[in-house]
């Protein structure tokens, strides 16, 4: 009941609640975001939503107009301190997961939950056999601003295994696990925990 009922309403509530203070991030940010490169406000990205059908996800944009897409061997997206194709605006953003708030407007068409599996890239020419096996769970349910791997891990573990934490979520959905990811979300953005990773990685 919850998983396929409750969950949804919440997910209304939430996003209702926090429209204003979307809101008001995008009127503060949006004009320090534009004039820093004379660029758009927001990058929408291609994602993949429930059973792996694509959505657009709506972020604040953290780089650099036209930076080049540079991924780590196992080909999540590189992360770091001393990444030159983010912003200063994007640095505090990302620190502060400021870039991520404009999603709740996903929560609101629907696209996404409060809590679920990261958004995942949509690029199904990657699977034309389908989907690997490891991947297929964390797509059981809606994907969400954050999730059981982005509480506890953020970017501090490889894409494999981000895939078996968020299925395990996937196949395990509670009120109680979600409260749980929430208050470890909190935790984590406030003591600023695995925001980087040094991996290895491939253009």
């Amino acid at each position: 009941m919850y998983k396929h009922v409750f969950k949804r309403l919440i997910d209304i509530c939430i996003g209702l609640v926090a429209l204003p203070f979307v809101l008001l991030i995008i009127i503060v940010l949006g004009p320090i975001i534009y004039f820093t490169d004379k660029g758009p406000v927001f990058y929408n990205a291609n994602r993949a939503g429930k059973d792996y059908k694509p959505f657009k996800m709506f972020k604040l944009r953290s780089m650099y107009v036209n930076a080049p897409d540079i991924r780590n061997a196992d080909g999540s997206t590189f992360n770091s301190d001393n990444d030159t194709r983010v912003t200063p605006i994007g640095r505090f953003m990302r620190k502060t997961s400021l870039d991520e708030f404009p999603q709740f407007l996903n929560i609101l068409k629907g696209d996404i939950s409060f809590i679920g599996p990261r958004p995942k890239l949509y690029c199904p020419e990657k699977y034309p056999n389908g989907l690997p096996e490891f991947m297929k769970k964390s797509f059981l349910v809606k994907p969400g601003v954050t999730g059981y791997a982005q509480a506890y891990f953020r970017n501090s573990i490889t894409n494999e295994e981000k895939f078996k934490w968020d299925g395990y979520y996937a196949e395990n959905v509670s009120l109680w696990m979600d409260v749980k990811i929430i208050f470890q979300t909190f935790y984590s953005v406030i003591a600023r925990k695995n925001i980087n990773t040094e991996q290895s990685y491939k253009k």
